[in-house]
C-alpha cells in the first residue's frame, strides 16, 4: 500500500511539492482553505475582466525547466521573455518613460544625460552582482541545512571578497556605483520585490540586478500568470492527486508519545489522516496558530521582521491605453523619505511608487473587446503598523488620479469594474501574518538556517514549503522550496 502525503495549502509551493511526490510514487492529497488553487498566485474574474491577483511576471525560468524535467512532464504553461523588463516614470518628469532594456547600449542611451559613463558603471555593477549570485546561490539558497552549524559551515565556503557587502544595504551598494537619483531609484526598485525597501534590504540582494539584466530576465505567461496554476492543477489531475477546496485545518492530534501527527482536523471536525504532512500555509503562522509554539507566540511573532503590506486593486476600464506599456512603475518625489517611513509613519496618501500592469496588453482575452484590465500594486504598512483601512477608497482614488495625470488620460469616468485588496484582505484570505505580503523579511537573522525550518522541530512527519521557510519569497523560490522539502520528505518516508 502506498504511503500517503497530505499537503495543506494549494499555493505554488504546495502544488509543485504534490507533483514531485506523486511522480515519486506516493499517494498525495491536497486540502485548500479557499475555493481555488494558487494561493497568492490567484485570479479574479469579474464583470467580464480577468485579473492576476499577485505576481505579474517571473524570473529564473530555468528553475521551472528543472522542475518539469524532474517530474517528467512538458512545461504546462507558455511564457515569453520581457524586453524591456518594465518602464519607469518619475513624477517630476511625467512625459519621460525610462525603459529597462537588457541591451546595455540601448539602456545607456536613455541615461547619458543623467549618469556620465553609465555603460561602464552598469557593467561594473552587474559584474559584482553576478559574482555575488554565482558565489552564493547554489551554496546558500539551494540547500537544506540540518543545523545552524551546518549553515555557518556552508557560509564559510562563500568567497570572503563579499564580506564588505554584508555591512551595507541595497541603496548603499547601488549608490557606490551611481550618482544620479533617477538611476539609483530605478535600480533599487527590485528590493521592493522582496517585500522591504532598498534602505532595509541587505546589499547581498543586489544579485537580483544580475538576474534581471544578465542571467535570465523576466517572463510573461501567455493568458496571464494564473495559467501556471491551471497547468499545474491539470498535471496533478493526470497524476491522480485530489484537491479538496473550501477546507480549513484548525486543529490536530498526535501519536507515538507526541512525536508525530496522527491526523489533522478541519473546521467541520472532519479528520484528515496521512503518513506525512506538508504545510504550505505560512511556516511561522502555522506554528503560531495551529501548533501554538512558545517560540512563535504573539509577542515573538510581533518582534519578528515582516515584509510590508500591499494595497492591490483591480480596475476594468472601457477604452484602450495604447500609450501605456505592459509593466510600469510610477515613482513619486519622496521615494527615499517615504520608503524610510513606510512602516513607522503610515499617514500620507502620497506613495513612493506604485506599479501598474496592463494585463490585457498582450492577453486580449483578459478584457472585453475595446477594454483594458489594470492591476495596481502599492507598498503600504502591514497591520502591525496600520490597523485601520477604512480609508482604502481615498488611497485608491489618489493613485488613480495620479495615474490619470501621468498618462494624460482620465480613466475615472471609464471604470466599469473595481476590486480592492488591503493588507486585511491578504491576511484573511491567504493567512498572511498581519497582512505582510511576502511573509517573513529576508534579514540576516531570518535567512538560511535562521528562517523557520522546512521540517518540524517536534513532529517528525511534518514539513513546510513556501515563503516563510527556506529559501524565501517569490515564484522561483517556491519551486526551489518544493525541491528542498521533497528531499526531506523522501528521506523520512524511506526510513
Amino acid at each position: 500500500m502506498k504511503q500517503k502525503v497530505l499537503i495543506v495549502g494549494a499555493g505554488i509551493g504546495g502544488l509543485a511539492t504534490a507533483l514531485r511526490l506523486a511522480k515519486a510514487g506516493y499517494e498525495v492529497e491536497i486540502v485548500e482553505k479557499n475555493g481555488q488553487a494558487g494561493g497568492r498566485l490567484n485570479q479574479i474574474k469579474k464583470d467580464g475582466f480577468t485579473f492576476d491577483t499577485g505576481p505579474s511576471f517571473f524570473s529564473m525560468s530555468y528553475e521551472f525547466a528543472e522542475f518539469v524535467h524532474d517530474c517528467g512532464i512538458e512545461m504546462p504553461f507558455e511564457f515569453v521573455e520581457l524586453d524591456p523588463l518594465y518602464s519607469v516614470n518619475f513624477s517630476d518628469n511625467p512625459q519621460k518613460n525610462y525603459h529597462l532594456y537588457k541591451d546595455i547600449d540601448r539602456l545607456a542611451e536613455q541615461f547619458k544625460d543623467l549618469e556620465p559613463e553609465f555603460k561602464a558603471k552598469m557593467e561594473k555593477y552587474l559584474d559584482k552582482s553576478g559574482q555575488i549570485f554565482n558565489d552564493t546561490v547554489d551554496i546558500v539558497i539551494k540547500n537544506n541545512f540540518d543545523s545552524i552549524f551546518d549553515y555557518m559551515s556552508s557560509l564559510m565556503q562563500v568567497n570572503p571578497v563579499h564580506l564588505p557587502v554584508l555591512t551595507r544595504n541595497f541603496w548603499n551598494q547601488v549608490s557606490r556605483n551611481f550618482s544620479s537619483k533617477e538611476v539609483r531609484e530605478i535600480l533599487s526598485l527590485v528590493a521592493f520585490f522582496l517585500g522591504r525597501t532598498p534602505f532595509d534590504t541587505m546589499a547581498i540582494y543586489t544579485l537580483l540586478s544580475y538576474t534581471e539584466f544578465k542571467h535570465d530576465g523576466y517572463y510573461n505567461v501567455k493568458g496571464g500568470m494564473y495559467q501556471i496554476v491551471v497547468g499545474l492543477v491539470r498535471e496533478l489531475e493526470k497524476a491522480g492527486v485530489k484537491i479538496t477546496y473550501n477546507t480549513e485545518i484548525v486543529d490536530y492530534e498526535t501519536k507515538n508519545n507526541d512525536k508525530e501527527i496522527s491526523h489533522l482536523i478541519d473546521s467541520t471536525n472532519h479528520v484528515w489522516r496521512a503518513d506525512t504532512y506538508v504545510i504550505n500555509a505560512d511556516a511561522a503562522v502555522w506554528r503560531h496558530r495551529i501548533f501554538k509554539r512558545k517560540a512563535f507566540s504573539t509577542a515573538r511573532m510581533n518582534r519578528m521582521q515582516w515584509t510590508m503590506g500591499y494595497l492591490t486593486f483591480y480596475i476594468g476600464i472601457k477604452g484602450k491605453l495604447p500609450h501605456v506599456n505592459h509593466h510600469n512603475y510610477y515613482l513619486g518625489s519622496n521615494y527615499k523619505e517615504y520608503a524610510n517611513k513606510v512602516l513607522s509613519e503610515p499617514g500620507t496618501l502620497e506613495k513612493p511608487y506604485y506599479y501598474v500592469n496592463v494585463v490585457s496588453k498582450h492577453n486580449p482575452d483578459c478584457a472585453p473587446e475595446g477594454c483594458e484590465s489594470l492591476f495596481f500594486v502599492c507598498p503600504v504598512p502591514n497591520l502591525l503598523h496600520k490597523t485601520d483601512w477604512s480609508d482604502k477608497d481615498d488611497v485608491v482614488n489618489s493613485i488613480i488620479d495620479n495615474f490619470s495625470q501621468r498618462i494624460g488620460q482620465d480613466i475615472r469616468p471609464n471604470i466599469v469594474s473595481r476590486t480592492i485588496y488591503t493588507p486585511e484582505d491578504w491576511q484573511n484570505q491567504f493567512g498572511l501574518y498581519k497582512g505582510s505580503g511576502l511573509g517573513l523579511a529576508h534579514t540576516m537573522m531570518q535567512i538560511g538556517a535562521f528562517r523557520p525550518k522546512n521540517h518540524d522541530e517536534r513532529y517528525k512527519n511534518v514539513f513546510y514549503v513556501g515563503a516563510s521557510t527556506i529559501p524565501g519569497a517569490g515564484l522561483p523560490m517556491a519551486i526551489i522550496s518544493s525541491k528542498l522539502v521533497t528531499e526531506r520528505v523522501l528521506k523520512q518516508l524511506k526510513k
